[in-house]
């Protein structure tokens, strides 16, 4: 399925009847891959830069997408967890270092025996830039051209072309545009 400098390079499991597709000119060194399940697909297109990311798959009918020319930094982690969820990142994204995105909050919640904390996708627009250690939580939609300022908690949705900060990550400016160019 991969080659040995794949998976010399980075730790990847990945259990029966499970998918990865890779497209030209992906780039990706000591990165953890675990998908267990059934089903499950992770989908990495053209031009991917992957360094140091951790991505789970684990449920059944699950996915994780990466969209053309993303940038992700080390000790960002991916996880698309209970059956049937989707974690979607548009093109062109750039996320620093920690970035977090979580379709689950991992374990059950219940009031009178009744879970109240499903497992919800999880989709990035085009041109998004998530800063070191922001958290991107289930549910959430984030508009094209959004930035996530540094140690923002997404809870909700972000609106296109505009900056979220905080805890909540709450809109701070509208209208922006950025640049993948460093400014040093």
């Amino acid at each position: 399925m991969f080659n040995f400098l794949f998976r010399w390079r980075n730790k990847v499991r990945v259990s029966e009847d499970n998918h990865i597709s890779l497209e030209k000119n992906v780039r990706i060194r000591q990165c953890g891959i675990q998908i267990k399940g059934k089903n499950n697909r992770l989908i990495i297109e053209e031009g991917v830069n992957l360094k140091g990311v951790h991505i789970e798959i684990d449920g059944d009918n699950c996915q994780i997408i990466i969209g053309r020319n993303c940038v992700i930094g080390e000790g960002c982690y991916l996880s698309s967890r209970e059956k049937g969820t989707t974690l979607r990142i548009g093109d062109n994204c750039m996320f620093s270092r920690n970035v977090k995105l979580m379709t689950s909050d991992g374990h059950n919640i219940c009031i009178n025996s009744e879970r109240i904390n499903r497992a919800k996708d999880i989709t990035v627009g085009n041109n998004v830039w998530l800063a070191d250690s922001v958290t991107v939580l289930k549910g959430v939609h984030i508009g094209d051209g959004a930035i996530a300022g540094i140690q923002s908690v997404v809870t909700k949705d972000v609106p296109e072309i505009s900056v979220v900060a905080g805890n909540p990550a709450k809109v701070v400016k509208k209208a922006v545009s950025w640049k993948r160019e460093l400014t040093y």
